[in-house]
């Protein structure tokens, strides 16, 4: 049991599916405590394994861990699950990391077995925000089934250091939709704008820039979760459109006359 493990000198294991950034950026900080198995089926791991020094296995096998650390994009989560559900052990641990959790944990519940425990978490950071440490930064875990979750907040505040916030799925998602949608939405649109190098620059202008940097390298695929998987962006998006035209209309460019009262 992981719980058992986690109190003997020995490191319980731990696989984490799916090495992409997020996957390989988890590697560092979770080996002091883990022995960890990488598996991506979708990626040659052979530069992945030796920079980091973990071995490399197949999905099976991955799932016979203590815990499974599903790092992969919500479109294939279903099918990851399906793939894993007869190879998990009674007892073990499922953790996603996807930007949003209602559909995710929808799908670990319909496809895993009872048998395993599931947690739902979204850190609140990345490769970026994080790259000089995770010491105290923010992440959100939403308990779906089986009674480990507490055990993982103190061993994501004890050990990682980070400020954990427990919520339900539809909450995290909810609030997810103004925080990371707007976000998003306003540096692809900074991005596409293609602006020129500026110099004359003010304090907010640069915020905004820190901003855009900290997120226009994110994947398309992250991208695409975080405005068409979340079930409550739609009405933030279009609350976003509309608030966009009435500030503009209230102010008629071509003319200069404003249409304040």
């Amino acid at each position: 049991m992981l719980s058992r493990h986690l109190q003997l000198s020995e490191k319980p294991n731990l696989a984490i599916v799916g090495a992409g950034a997020f996957g390989e950026f988890c590697i560092p900080h979770l080996r002091r405590f883990f022995s960890i198995r990488l598996c991506d089926p979708r990626r040659d791991l052979d530069e992945v394994s030796k920079a980091h020094r973990v071995d490399t296995v197949d999905l099976a096998t991955a799932a016979k861990q203590d815990v499974v650390l599903l790092a992969v994009p919500l479109r294939h989560l279903r099918s990851v699950a399906k793939a894993i559900a007869p190879h998990l052990r009674p007892g073990s641990l499922v953790v996603d990391v996807c930007s949003v959790k209602v559909k995710p944990l929808a799908i670990l519940e319909e496809e895993l077995p009872l048998s395993v425990s599931i947690i739902g978490t979204h850190p609140l950071f990345g490769p970026q925000s994080g790259r000089n440490g995770i010491a105290g930064l923010r992440i959100a875990i939403c308990p779906a089934r089986g009674r480990r979750s507490r055990m993982v907040e103190r061993f994501l505040r004890g050990k990682l250091k980070l400020d954990v916030m427990r919520v339900t799925a539809e909450e995290h998602d909810r609030q997810m939709a103004y925080v990371q949608g707007l976000t998003h939405l306003i540096t692809r649109i900074v991005v596409t704008m293609d602006m020129p190098p500026l110099e004359h620059t003010t304090a907010t202008f640069s915020h905004l820039n820190t901003m855009v940097g900290m997120v226009r390298h994110d994947s398309d695929e992250l991208f695409r979760t975080i405005i068409a998987d979340n079930p409550f962006t739609d009405n933030v998006m279009q609350s976003f459109v509309k608030a966009t035209k009435d500030v503009l209309q209230s102010f008629d460019v071509s003319s200069g006359k404003g249409a304040l009262p």
